[in-house]
This record gives C-alpha cells, sequence and structure tokens, in this order.
C-alpha cells in the first residue's frame, strides 16, 4: 500500500512538474510577445525628431563646459558661476552621451525593420530637416566632451567626418540642390521654420572644425551654411504661399529663429579667433528675434497645452543664445552683458530642467500613444495617406 501512495506521489510530482513547466514556457511566450509588441510599437511611432532631446541635453553640456572653461573674464558673477563642481558637467555629458547612444541605436532600428518609414520622414519636408539633428547632437557632444580635446585626440577627428560632416554633406546635396535646380520642392513651396537646422548643421560643423584648427573648412561650411540662411530667412520672412504649413503643436520650433544666428555668432567666434564686430551683429540679431517671439506668448498658446516632444525645440536656441551672451560679455565687460549673460543662463537652465521632469512624468505619451499625440508623426501619416488627387491640388505638401 506505501508503494502505491509513493507511485502515486512519483507521478503527481510528474504531472505538476509538466505543467509548471508549460506554465513557464507560456509566461515566457508571453513576455517575448510583449516586448517585441512594445518594441515594433516604439520603433514605429519613433522619428528623427526625438533627436531634440540629444539636441537640447548637448547644447546645455557645451553651455556649462564654456562656463567652466579658461576665461580672461575677471567679473565678479564669471568667477562666481566658474566654482561649480566639474563632477556636476561631468554627469549632464554622461547623461547627454547615453540620450544620444539610446535615441542613436533606436533610429538605427527603425532603419533596419521600417525603411519605408524613414524614408517617409527624408521626403517629407519637415521630417527630412530633422535628420540634421543626429549629426548636430554627435558635434556638440564632442566639442563639450570633458575626455580629450579637438586638437589632440585622433577620435575626435574620425567621429567628426563619419558621425557629422558627411551626413550633413549628403543631407545638403539633397536639400540646398533641389532649392536650387527648382525640383519637385522648391524653396518657397517647402521652407518651415524646421528648415533651420539645415543651416545649424553646417555652422556647428564650421564651429568644430575650427576648433580642430581646419580653417578651411570651418570657412566653407561657415559660408554654405550662411549663403543659405540668408535666402532661407528672407523666404520665411516674406511669409510666401506655401511656407505657413506646420500645425500649431510645432510652433515651439520658432524658437530656431534665433538658433541660427547664435550659432552663427559663436562659428565665426571660433573661426576669426574673437567676439569680433561681425558676432556682435549676429548676436544682436539674434536677441532681437528672441524678444520678438518671448513678447508674443499667444503664438504658443495652443502648443502648450498638451506636453509632446516637440516642446525640446525651446531648450537648444536658449543654451545656444546663453551660450552667445557669455561670449559677449566676455569680450564687451561691464555689468549690464553679465546680468543679460546670467538672465539668459538662468532661463536655459529653467527651461532644461523643466523639459527633463515634464519627459520623465509622461514617458508614456512619448512613444506608446498614437499618432495623433506627435504632432511629427501625425504630419507624416497624412502626408503618406494623401491621394495622388490631392496631392496634385496642394503641391506644397508634397
Amino acid at each position: 500500500m506505501a508503494a502505491v501512495v509513493t507511485s502515486h506521489t512519483e507521478l503527481q510530482f510528474v504531472v505538476d512538474t509538466a505543467e509548471a513547466a508549460a506554465g513557464g514556457l507560456m509566461s515566457s511566450t508571453i513576455v517575448a510577445k510583449g516586448i517585441k509588441e512594445s518594441l515594433t510599437s516604439t520603433l514605429t511611432k519613433f522619428h528623427a525628431g526625438y533627436f531634440r532631446v540629444s539636441l537640447s541635453l548637448g547644447g546645455q553640456a557645451l553651455l556649462w563646459k564654456t562656463l567652466r572653461g579658461p576665461t580672461d573674464d575677471t567679473h565678479t558673477l564669471r568667477r562666481t558661476l566658474h566654482l561649480f563642481h566639474p563632477t556636476a558637467f561631468t554627469v549632464l555629458w554622461s547623461l547627454s552621451f547615453f540620450a544620444l547612444v539610446l535615441l542613436s541605436i533606436l533610429y538605427l532600428l527603425r532603419c533596419l525593420f521600417y525603411f519605408k518609414m524613414v524614408k517617409e520622414e527624408f521626403f517629407h519636408h519637415v521630417g527630412v530637416n530633422y535628420l540634421f539633428a543626429p549629426s548636430i547632437s554627435w558635434l556638440l557632444l564632442l566639442q563639450s566632451s570633458p575626455f580629450f580635446t579637438p586638437q589632440t585626440h585622433y577620435s575626435y577627428t574620425v567621429i567628426w567626418w563619419v558621425l557629422a560632416v558627411l551626413p550633413i554633406a549628403v543631407l545638403d546635396v539633397k536639400i540646398y540642390g533641389q532649392w536650387f535646380t527648382k525640383g519637385k520642392k522648391f524653396l518657397s513651396a517647402v521652407a518651415n521654420p524646421t528648415s533651420q537646422l539645415s543651416v545649424i548643421g553646417n555652422l556647428v560643423g564650421a564651429q568644430a572644425a575650427a576648433e580642430m584648427g581646419w580653417k578651411e573648412s570651418a570657412i566653407g561650411l561657415f559660408s554654405l551654411g550662411m549663403v543659405h540662411y540668408l535666402v532661407l530667412f528672407v523666404t520665411l520672412y516674406q511669409r510666401l504661399s506655401g511656407t505657413d504649413q506646420l500645425p500649431s503643436m510645432l510652433r515651439p520650433v520658432f524658437f530656431l529663429f534665433f538658433a541660427a544666428p547664435s550659432i552663427a555668432s559663436l562659428a565665426w567666434q571660433s573661426i576669426a579667433g574673437s567676439f569680433d564686430t561681425a558676432s556682435k551683429m549676429l548676436f544682436f540679431l539674434s536677441l532681437f528675434l528672441f524678444m520678438s517671439l518671448v513678447c508674443r506668448p499667444t503664438l504658443f498658446k495652443v502648443s502648450m497645452k498638451k506636453f509632446n516632444v516637440a516642446w525640446w525645440a525651446y531648450s537648444f536656441p536658449l543654451s545656444v543664445l546663453a551660450l552667445a551672451s557669455m561670449e559677449y560679455a566676455e569680450e564687451v565687460k561691464g555689468d549690464i552683458p553679465h546680468l543679460l549673460m546670467l538672465l539668459l543662463l538662468t532661463f536655459s537652465v529653467f527651461v532644461s530642467i523643466c523639459l527633463v521632469v515634464f519627459t520623465l512624468l509622461n514617458s508614456k505619451i512619448l512613444l506608446f500613444l498614437p499618432h495623433c499625440f506627435d504632432p511629427i508623426s501625425s504630419l507624416i501619416s497624412r502626408a503618406m495617406c494623401s491621394t495622388p488627387q490631392q496631392n496634385q491640388q496642394r503641391p506644397q505638401t508634397v
């Protein structure tokens, strides 16, 4: 009788083990399926516009590296700001690097598994401009790196060419070429504030080249960027038919209006060796454009109702404007330039911190909600769904 009980116990144990194994396999399958669905959802909703985050963090890293770097400015305010512990800057740069690597990996996966969607971005009049953002982000991180300097490290040169200049050159040929030759997307039909990212890419590349001592390359990139900036600025300023194509949710990109001249002033300073008259003129232009936008808060009323990734468009322009004001204060001296520097620096840091907090609190909104919650995704989706008849009626949105 004891033998029968033992056999029954062993049989029950085998059955329970088999059921547990089957349950474990089923659980693993469910988990794997959930991960796959989550990754698929993320990659389909992800786009180059998310590189605004790395762009903004890179701008802050460059701002704080410059603030902590060697300077001839003996003003009390600058000496006080110079006392910040370097560990904070290292943490900021590391965060920026991690964010950029993560975004780059996600976009590479998108290119690998959803190349058709990437192609739609490339041919979209707004989406294509954000393809400059990864290269600009890498250039900003290179310039702000606490671990090596442009003049002494070989990897700086390699990354400058591979991750930054070559992609920018390819996009320049594509975008500027179609403007120049009046192809299907001539400038007056597709120009919008995000088009200034192409200009910013060339100017940041020029600044990085100047810091490496490649003056001729820097002048070439600067000339290319500034000539097209003048053409683009005039086109946008005239508000020609077809240039007002952005939805209200994307209006934060209007801050790029003063980002381009701010970067230009810094790039020319790196080329000329000082913050001379040309740099000051560009800085005053960016300051005027900044004040023009700040005095019109109703312009951004609709876009501020609900958080989305477009909010990150506020941070980078403010960072480079604060950086330009810092160089201006160092050149001009005096209390008023330093007060202006402090105000812009405080505003820039405050906006960046708020964006980080809002992003952490609303992380699900960025990647897991439908396209209608993302202005760029919805914009590209509408372009993909447009019929040939609609495209003929509205050639400017092709």
